[in-house]
């Protein structure tokens, strides 16, 4: 406490830190708060694209009241990424009117998420798109050249992230894929052929019917030329492959969901770009096994702890490849397991044991 004296006072004036005035800061001096509203009247929906910080939202889907509006992450959520495919809650206006735009404030626990990074000891994930329940592996049997390693990876993504595959290839005209195919025999793995003058678009609907199915292939594959055959209101860019390299041009710049309307029902068809690479350096590597589910009900076999690759001790995989029980099929398909399992065991960020 400190005293001050004037001369013109008889009495000494006592001031102490609480006679002193703050300016106020241009911020203002309100302290923020922690709380935040509840936003009980939000409305759910469906994010179908996103466009630098805008979110096309569906409202009401399959009602009489259905409509699309455009939408902006709430400051809260700002670290949080909101997907193609997330289901979200939005506040604000929802007419859906033009010029219309509403907010996004809670993002709903989401049932898988399909995730890739830039190589294999990229920890960092690149979320692809939330809630997918299917994956549809468009590969060519030829021009561009199909690449089992990248249908091995796929298949490890989508088994990771809980997500069904299925597999279809394109182009058969051009090339048998039987060789191809063989590679994937021991898998349970429905498959579809298609040529550019017969798509089996009948069958390919009826297994994308009542599913939310994310489209995954190599650029220049024809996997745009597939979606735009389903859903033909798509309009999606349709590229060529380059004669010289073998390969496609990227079409597709960005995730997006297209209805699917069949007489039997409908579904979700979630395009998104063509990949050359895919990287598996988030994942539990823990579920390489599961993709190679004709391999995996052998392992059961192996000790605990086997590692499956070649100089694991007593693995009953490499035992029954080398009885030749599995034929040469069989023989591929350890040698495509055992090349991501050693990619993983060399990298010094790859995970094993995480939940």
């Amino acid at each position: 406490m400190t005293w001050w004296s004037s001369p013109d006072d008889d009495e000494p004036e006592q001031y102490d830190e609480s006679s002193v005035r703050i300016r106020p800061g241009r911020k203002g001096t309100k302290p923020r708060t922690k709380t935040r509203p509840e936003h009980g009247d939000a409305l759910t929906g469906r994010i179908l694209s996103v466009d630098r910080g805008r979110y096309t939202v569906m409202l009401d889907e399959n009602k009489r009241t259905e409509r699309r509006v455009t939408a902006a992450r709430a400051s809260e959520l700002r670290k949080h990424a909101v997907v193609t495919g997330d289901r979200v809650d939005i506040v604000g206006d929802t007419s859906g009117a033009q010029g219309s735009l509403s907010r996004i404030v809670r993002i709903v626990p989401r049932e898988t998420l399909l995730r890739r990074s830039a190589d294999d000891t990229d920890a960092v994930e690149r979320v692809i798109v939330a809630n997918a329940d299917q994956m549809l592996i468009v590969v060519a049997a030829a021009n561009p050249e199909p690449r089992i390693r990248l249908v091995d990876r796929y298949l490890v993504a989508a088994y990771d992230a809980g997500v069904s595959p299925i597999l279809c290839i394109t182009k058969t005209d051009l090339a048998d894929p039987a060789e191809f195919l063989s590679n994937f025999a021991g898998l349970d793995l429905p498959v579809f052929q298609s040529r550019d003058d017969a798509m089996p678009l009948e069958e390919i609907s009826a297994a994308l019917v009542g599913h939310d199915t994310v489209f995954v292939g190599h650029s220049g594959v024809g996997k745009s030329t597939l979606v735009n055959a389903l859903v033909p209101d798509a309009h999606r860019a349709v590229g060529v492959v380059n004669t010289v390299t073998g390969r496609g041009r990227h079409t597709s710049s960005s995730t997006i969901s297209l209805r699917l309307e069949t007489a039997a029902g409908r579904g979700w068809v979630i395009d998104t770009p063509g990949v050359r690479s895919f990287g598996l350096g988030h994942i539990n590597t823990d579920n390489i096994l599961r993709a190679f589910t004709d391999l995996a009900a052998i392992a059961e076999n192996c000790p605990r702890g086997c590692t499956h690759l070649p100089s694991s001790p007593d693995c009953a995989i490499n035992e029954a490849v080398a009885a030749g029980t599995l034929g040469e099929t069989g023989k591929a398909r350890l040698d495509s397991l055992q090349r991501l399992l050693e990619t993983f065991a060399a990298a010094p960020t790859h995970r094993q044991g995480e939940n």
